[in-house]
């Protein structure tokens, strides 16, 4: 989602609307572009159940090629063109570009692959483990300690894990896949010397060579849908780029408005409602054990939520 969407992306430094209140505070609109961008993923899979005809890579192709001009006219209006100048002159910025948009498109084909094949709920599992392994991330690769609530939060993903795992006789690798990709995505994310909005453009700029080629040699080889198959799936796929840049624009503009805490909270929305859509309106099966691993998971990001909370109430009470 950004993702696919993306849930918990790094954190911004960028927005169109400039913070209104003092600092470390939420401004409403902030609240809105935020809460804009969680629905938006939240029903992403309708817009994927859409296209489920269209292969898993043909789809991300397009995600990429269509987002380029978006995202180039975002920057033009914000006036920070300068920025991708400088970062296609720095090999260190390049290369941490490329980087992370390698594992951003392996995201994106494993949640469009995903909802093709009426495994939503697992997708949702995925983005709500997502946090708690960004925790255990920091925890291994940046040496950041773990609280006994943040430990015992993790503890109960694994369990959710190891229930599912002995449900399907295997590891729910869409899950795993899913938050192991976003989770280095936004770790990596950090390192670009750039904006979010200048970052996510130097991405699809450096893909879609790659995606655009792939594009060509399907409809030079008759087996593209940008076309061949009538004009829906052309403005179908002509959406893609729609659907993939403007949430996260939205996000990027709401993380910044908004403190760390909120943010936190709001990520649950998307999942939450592809959950929900995915048991009641997709109709995937959703039996007992799933529910015994869904309810470990979401009583980890209770203990998750209570403890991210009570930091931030006495961070404030120290002043």
């Amino acid at each position: 989602m950004v993702h696919s969407g993306a849930m918990s992306a790094p954190e911004t430094r960028l927005a169109v609307i400039p913070p209104k209140t003092e600092p470390g505070g939420d401004t409403l609109p902030g609240f809105l572009f935020a809460l804009s961008a969680y629905l938006f993923w939240g029903f992403l899979p309708f817009y994927m159940k859409a296209v489920g005809h269209v292969p898993a890579v043909e789809v991300v192709a397009h995600r990429i090629v269509w987002s380029v001009p978006l995202a180039g006219l975002l920057l033009l209006l914000l006036r920070r063109t300068g920025d991708i100048g400088a970062a296609l002159r720095s090999p260190r910025t390049l290369a941490m570009g490329a980087l992370t948009a390698s594992i951003i498109t392996i995201n994106w084909g494993v949640y469009v692959w995903a909802i093709a094949a009426d495994r939503a709920l697992e997708t949702a599992l995925g983005y709500y483990i997502n946090p708690l392994f960004s925790i255990f991330l920091g925890a291994v690769v940046l040496g950041e300690r773990l609280s006994r609530a943040q430990m015992a939060a993790i503890a109960l993903a694994v369990c959710a894990v190891v229930v599912l795992t002995w449900e399907a006789g295997g590891l729910p690798w869409v899950s795993l896949a899913l938050c192991i990709s976003w989770g280095f995505y936004a770790l990596f994310k950090k390192t670009l010397p750039i904006g979010p909005a200048q970052g996510f453009f130097l991405e699809v700029l450096l893909l879609t060579p790659f995606a655009g080629a792939y594009i060509v040699w399907l409809q030079l080889g008759g087996m593209g849908h940008f076309g061949g198959t009538g004009m829906a799936d052309v403005w179908l796929l002509l959406l893609a780029g729609f659907i993939t840049a403007v949430p996260l624009i939205l996000y990027a503009n709401g993380a910044k408005l908004l403190r760390l805490s909120t943010i936190g909270i709001m990520q649950y929305i998307a999942p939450t409602m592809i959950f929900l859509f995915a048991v009641f309106i997709f109709r995937e099966p959703f039996s007992g054990t799933k529910l015994i691993a869904f309810m470990l998971i979401w009583s980890a990001l209770a203990i998750y939520t209570w403890s991210m909370l009570a930091e931030h109430r006495a961070a404030i009470a120290k002043g």
